[in-house]
């Protein structure tokens, strides 16, 4: 069995308060870090869950998108900024 990647300093001081969550602990947050996950479509939820998965310290996110960002994309698609009009979501 794969053993969890370790956390520096500065992880744990980011990640303390989830840390405290019983039953989660530094192991849970470790293998967080260890963790890849795929988001398949990063429109209105995907985008929003990427954020979030992103902000609590997985390891690895592979996001996949395809089409390029629209006008009407941009009021539901956090992850989308009018600087990547026309440009491939991800």
């Amino acid at each position: 069995m794969e053993s969890s990647p370790g956390l520096t300093d500065e992880e744990k001081s980011i990640y303390e308060w989830q840390m405290w969550v019983r039953g989660f602990g530094e192991s849970g947050q470790r293998k967080l870090k260890g963790a890849s996950v795929l988001i398949s479509r990063c429109g209105g939820i995907g985008g929003a869950v990427g954020l979030e998965l992103a902000a609590a310290g997985v390891g690895r996110l592979v996001l996949a998108h395809g089409g390029n960002v629209k006008p009407s994309d941009l009021n539901r698609q956090v992850l989308m900024t009018q600087d990547w009009l026309g440009r491939p979501r991800v």
